[in-house]
């Protein structure tokens, strides 16, 4: 993490107050442009890059539907995300270390806010997009972080499977 993301993320958390919850979150267009960081489970993708889009769909039964996707190293997939259910969730890319230490963090600060081209927040109803660039093999997780989900079993795979020549 680079030195301003990290003051950025500490003045963050000191401020954070109820006013931060994800259920009142607007979670809108962004108003910086997408900072592409590598990441080992890819980087942020192009939109006119997307070779497809692969529907997520959330639930309040803290399920993921699909919970197992497969996409070949160095495509960029729109992963769209449809909340089904009648809380607000979330789905967030990652490493199962990185999303289990995420996931204490949220419990610990349920209020906290947090918006990373990795990430897609959706009420109740609604869809979210990411738009990623599987660039590197390997086998990758994705969770919903919201305080409890994840603890509630709310967590899926993404094998990127080696570039074929």
């Amino acid at each position: 993490m680079n030195t301003i993301k990290f003051i950025a993320a500490c003045a963050l958390l000191a401020g954070a107050t109820a006013s931060f919850g994800h259920e009142g979150a607007t979670h809108g267009a962004k108003a910086a442009p997408v900072v592409k960081e590598q990441k080992e489970w890819g980087i942020a993708g192009d939109a006119k890059a997307v070779t497809r889009t692969i529907t997520l769909r959330m639930g309040d039964d803290m399920r993921f539907t699909p919970d197992r996707i497969e996409v070949r190293q160095g495509e960029t997939v729109r992963l769209r995300a449809q909340n089904k259910g009648k809380v607000m969730h979330e789905i967030v890319i990652g490493t199962k270390a990185e999303l289990d230490q995420h996931a204490d963090m949220m419990m610990k600060h349920p209020g906290m806010e947090h918006d990373e081209p990795y990430m897609a927040h959706v009420k109740p109803g609604q869809r979210g997009d990411i738009v990623w660039q599987f660039n590197r093999p390997g086998t990758f997780d994705f969770a919903c972080l919201i305080a409890g989900h994840y603890q509630a079993g709310m967590t899926g795979t993404i094998t990127v499977l080696p570039r074929t020549n």
